[in-house]
């Protein structure tokens, strides 16, 4: 027999022979690979033993549909004290937490943000203040801090109030329809006024002629970041010209560009282009979605409750006459108009929930702890509905916020707390504060009760089906 045939009789005896050593060698690692998942299972189940949780499947979890999550955490907080743990496949687990004692021992911490969860903004806003740990964190928030500062604040009312009236104009062309979906409306507008309070725009977004609503959204998004790029070119190159920095410090208004521009950290260094490009659109982001999540949903909590929403507009009547100008003094004289709105976002609260690894092992108050590299999750919706912490908490009762009334400092937190807490939250209340009381000048907001808007925590809390109201023109 020739060498030739001798090779073919033995090579699918050959092949056999490898096959089985893989089949072997994948049996192994596949026993491996479980052993390890038991043992790891076995480690979170005995680390978790002190906080009960509903019944869950041992390999899928519990199995929520994301349309009804916020409905399933509503149930939960009335089963479990402050906290349980959500397993949400295999051995990935987090432990929801919304006791206000849970919120403060946490957020006084500096656990890091959870990378895999907040990994999904990385590539549209970049790692800016939102995303960023540690001392890089700090730095750039003593960076950013000047741009908040009152006297920056009160040159964009004005900014906001504009914005809101072309809004407004809009809408009295629409009122014929039978409602109108108000959430794409309030985005433009609310972009609108980042854009110029960031950028000095010239021009509104709100006026040019954009594609159907399913699209609308997405072109301003791609409008606004296409502004940013030509602005920044635009403003780094003039500062190449000697003299034109000096300039800018002196201009009457200092947009959030400005600022960022002139801004010196502790060593004297400026911003790196990825950097300043990181908190420009972390400013958009911030600064545009969660507002628009804000104020859609408080018009429509003032248009279920008709007795508060008169109160308010009595209230802005008083102060502004037939006027429709409001100024930087008339904010902090609208405190039935705040009642209402901080009411509201503790209904609907912007950011329903923000997450942190533990980067040591945390005791509670209450004695029960959790050890390093868990992931907890702050659920800020929780905390706001918590029987334990608001008495009726379903029920709309603005009282709860007034002057005087005593509270946990943690227990209400739309703008997060700690030192972590929104750097831009005394900008969206102003917002807020400009939007509700225009409207209610122009406008009897009522709902519309074929469409119940139905909350769903996305990114910001948005509506599975949209936020519908029926707009009524005041003579």
């Amino acid at each position: 027999m020739s060498i030739s045939t001798l090779s073919l009789t033995r090579f699918p005896g050959s092949i056999s022979g490898l096959l089985q050593v893989a089949c072997l060698l994948s049996l192994l690692l596949l026993l491996f690979k479980a052993a390890q998942f038991l043992l790891h299972r076995q480690w979170l189940l005995k680390a978790l033993q002190q906080f009960p949780s509903p019944p869950s499947h041992w390999f899928f979890g519990h199995k929520i549909p994301k349309d009804q999550e916020l409905q399933y955490v509503l149930k939960w907080v009335n089963e479990f004290p402050c906290a349980f743990p959500q397993w949400l496949w295999g051995s990935k687990v987090r432990v929801l937490v919304y006791d206000p004692e849970y919120m403060k021992a946490i957020l006084g911490r500096s656990d890091p943000k959870t990378h895999n969860i907040y990994r999904i903004v990385a590539p549209w806003i970049g790692y800016g203040l939102l995303l960023l740990n540690g001392e890089t964190w700090f730095q750039h928030r003593r960076m950013l801090t000047p741009a908040f500062h009152y006297d920056i604040l009160k040159l964009y009312v004005r900014i906001m109030a504009d914005s809101v009236r072309v809004m407004l104009d809009k809408w009295e062309q629409l009122i014929e329809q039978n409602s109108l979906e108000i959430f794409q409306h309030v985005s433009l507008m609310t972009l609108d006024t980042i854009m110029k309070c960031a950028f000095s725009h010239q021009g509104s977004v709100q006026q040019e002629r954009l594609t159907s609503d399913g699209r609308l959204f997405h072109h301003a998004c791609q409008l606004a970041h296409e502004h940013t790029d030509q602005v920044i070119r635009q403003r780094k190159a003039q500062l190449q010209n000697e003299g034109e920095l000096e300039k800018i410090r002196q201009k009457r208004h200092l947009d959030f560009l400005d600022i960022l521009l002139c801004a010196k950290m502790e060593n004297g260094s400026s911003l790196s282009d990825e950097d300043l490009h990181a908190e420009v659109d972390t400013f958009m982001f911030e600064g545009h979605d969660t507002t628009v999540s804000g104020i859609s949903w408080i018009f429509y909590a003032l248009a279920t409750h008709p007795e508060h929403q008169q109160r308010c507009r009595e209230e802005v009547q008083s102060l502004l006459g037939d006027r429709a100008s409001i100024t930087w003094d008339h904010l902090d004289q609208m405190p039935y108009i705040t009642m209402c709105i901080k009411e509201a976002l503790r209904l609907y609260p912007p950011v329903a929930g923000v997450s942190r690894d533990l980067s040591k092992s945390i005791t509670f108050p209450d004695g029960r702890s959790l050890p390093k590299g868990f992931m907890v999750t702050l659920s800020i919706y929780g905390l706001h509905h918590n029987p334990k912490v608001w008495p009726n908490p379903e029920v709309f009762d603005p009282s709860q916020f007034a002057p005087g009334s005593s509270r946990h400092s943690y227990s209400f937190l739309p703008f997060s707390g700690g030192s972590r807490n929104c750097i831009g939250k005394q900008f969206a209340m102003n917002e807020l504060k400009v939007a509700v009381a225009l409207t209610l000048l122009r406008f009897e907001l009522l709902p519309d009760p074929t469409r119940i808007p139905v909350p769903m925590a996305l990114i910001v809390l948005k509506s599975k089906n949209g936020i519908h109201l029926h707009l009524r023109k005041l003579q």
